[in-house]
């Protein structure tokens, strides 16, 4: 099962200024999206697992990691799983795109760092699909 999509982005520049595209990005699911701004660098935003919702995550400001885990029983999850991890930058521009299935938890690598999100799910249908975790559940590199 592919749990992980990375799409890659391009950047155009001229004497206007920089332009970032996503020419393959097929934004036919999306139901909404949301901006993060971290207060600080220190606060790892996670854990958060979805069973079905599909995420999009675009870096457009500054970089965060991202951590990712497959949740083998959302109700009681192993604490053995390992997370796979990712680093989105806004000077490489990425989108990384998550099935559900998967929890996240993400931190800012640097000051004043946005994330976009994109969701495939309404607001409402998000809730009844969130699952929620402590932060020291799983060990990360962050």
């Amino acid at each position: 099962m592919i749990f992980h999509n990375f799409i890659q982005g391009s950047t155009y520049t001229d004497s206007r200024g920089i332009l970032n595209f996503f020419n393959t990005f097929d934004m036919s699911e999306i139901n909404r999206m949301y901006e993060i701004s971290p207060a600080d660098t220190s606060t790892v935003r996670g854990w958060q697992g979805h069973k079905a919702e599909k995420k999009w995550f675009y870096c457009n400001k500054g970089s965060f990691v991202l951590n990712l885990i497959e949740i083998d029983n959302f109700n009681n999850p192993s604490r053995a799983l390992k997370p796979k991890r990712f680093v989105l930058e806004a000077s490489k521009p990425g989108i990384l795109e998550i099935t559900g299935g998967y929890a996240t938890g993400f931190k800012a690598i640097h000051e004043n760092s946005k994330l976009l999100v994109f969701s495939n799910f309404s607001l409402e249908d998000s809730k009844q699909d969130d699952f929620r975790y402590e932060v020291d559940h799983w060990s990360a590199k962050w």
